[in-house]
């Protein structure tokens, strides 16, 4: 740059700040001082810190200690291949050893009197529950309530009668929002108490090894091996998720959390403190699919939101309400649903006896229909039964099929048949692979429509077997001869 270039620069340089200058002296005076106020003018407005905010929440949140027996039958001639060839290592007879299983977690308590939320696969099995809190206080716990299909267990601290507890207060979860700074506190790793921050990263059906209803709180707050059950807090220090789950390739952080929505978590609290033994979510008979581009463009929609109603219960709340099989779902009491999986999150978190509004296309233009929430019938007696004898299933329990054994063990798409709701271990049923969840659709060429039809014909004499079920929606059959 020569001189010449360099005076018309600086030149220049003058005349911008002069109308700067100006510019800020013609500003009415608040507005001068909105402009002044937007830049800092201390350190400690240099400073951001989340200490209040962590000083107010993390005495609400809480460790958890498990230990459980395991007890397991052994035969010394487990380690001789010869005798394994045969027995596959189901010696019958043997000893029987026991060896004690540790695992940590975390919890939050959610209100004054030691009632304390967490993960369900947290407390599991549990033969004994210690819950630690920040102060270094301990107390035993007992579980109130457990619900497998949104993996969460509420505790109740022992001995805690007259003592008022920190606790932390819900948020609604449906005023989340992608972006959203929130803080995750837990116990990962065994390591003691710790605070992580990030934002939530999205509104989820993607998490791993939850619960059934498929719509979390994804988060890339770090979240490791420890963490499940604790908090998942927003700025105004207020809880908004469960901890429950991570995406990962070798079992640590890898920026991809997920939390169970706070509003699953106040029915768990309103179900715990009502005496409830279970948790009840409203039925409303209705199976569909997802939309896809070429479905909306066919149904004359405006994009492929919803799902398509293409099964529905003829004596469903759904279909008294005028709802119909071809209808598109497109959202619950003015909520969008994005698919079948956000439907069934959104009645979820609906009481029962409660109405529910859904916004309906049909045939190109919308509609709405009021549809009542009810508890899911037990239309057909269960008449449950533990199969025994020698046969291929020996050892599991099968029931009628109706809405309520459906709910019960989470099965999706049909409510008629003999299901099965449990295997017990070291049995034939368990051998073959028997799962809780198969429909038991024929035996010897006998079809099975009542649980009573499947013990008939388990009566008859055979030395050859052919099972045929139903296990997500694939027909298996399977032959056994004995």
């Amino acid at each position: 740059m020569n001189f010449a270039q360099a005076a018309v620069m600086f030149a220049c340089m003058k005349r911008i700040l002069f109308l700067l200058c100006l510019f800020l002296l013609l500003l009415p005076s608040h507005s001068r001082a909105a402009v002044e106020r937007a830049v800092p003018q201390s350190a400690a407005q240099i400073q951001l810190s989340f200490a209040p905010l962590v000083r107010q929440v993390t005495p609400a949140v809480v460790n958890i200690y498990t230990k459980r027996v395991v007890r397991q039958r052994f035969s010394p001639f487990f380690a001789d291949p010869f005798f394994n060839q045969f027995f596959g290592g189901s010696l019958p007879g043997g000893l029987t050893r026991e060896r004690m299983e540790k695992s940590l977690g975390s919890g939050v308590i959610v209100r004054p009197d030691g009632l304390v939320v967490t993960a369900r696969h947290v407390i599991e099995g549990a033969d004994q529950i210690r819950v630690v809190l920040s102060d270094r206080r301990e107390y035993d716990a007992r579980v109130v309530l457990s619900d497998e299909h949104s993996d969460l267990a509420v505790l109740r601290l022992d001995n805690a009668k007259g003592t008022t507890f920190p606790y932390l207060r819900l948020k609604n979860s449906d005023d989340a929002e992608v972006g959203d700074v929130v803080l995750a506190i837990g116990n990962p790793f065994g390591v003691g108490q710790t605070v992580t921050m990030g934002i939530i990263s999205a509104l989820t059906h993607k998490a791993v090894g939850a619960g059934d209803y498929d719509y979390f709180i994804q988060t890339d707050a770090a979240i490791n091996p420890g963490n499940s059950g604790g908090a998942l807090v927003t700025t105004d220090g207020k809880l908004i998720g469960i901890n429950c789950s991570i995406y990962s390739r070798d079992g640590g952080n890898m920026g991809i959390g997920f939390a169970v929505p706070s509003n699953l978590v106040r029915l768990m609290i309103e179900a715990a403190e009502a005496g409830k033994k279970n948790v009840t979510h409203p039925w409303t008979g209705i199976e569909g699919q997802d939309m896809t581009q070429d479905m909306a463009t066919s149904l004359g929609l405006p994009q492929p939101s919803g799902f398509l109603v293409n099964t529905l219960d003829p004596g469903s709340p759904a279909a008294k309400a005028g709802l119909r099989v071809g209808d598109v779902v497109a959202s619950v009491n003015g909520r969008v649903v994005d698919d079948l999986q956000a439907f069934r999150y959104r009645i979820a978190t609906l009481p029962i006896s409660s109405a529910a509004t859904l916004g309906i296309w049909r045939h190109g233009r919308a509609y709405s229909v009021d549809v009542r929430m009810i508890a899911p019938p037990e239309n057909t007696p269960r008449d449950e039964r533990l199969i025994k004898g020698d046969n291929p299933i020996s050892g599991a329990h099968i029931a009628n099929l109706s809405p309520a054994v459906a709910e019960q063990i989470g099965l999706r798409g049909t409510t008629q048949g003999v299901v099965v709701v449990g295997v017990e271990d070291n049995t034939p049923a368990a051998n073959i692979g028997l799962q809780k969840g198969d429909i038991l659709a024929a035996i010897n060429g006998s079809k099975i429509s009542r649980v009573a039809d499947a013990v008939a014909a388990l009566k008859k004499d055979s030395h050859s077997w052919r099972l045929t079920v139903v296990r997500g929606g694939n027909r298996i059959t399977m032959m056994f001869s004995y």
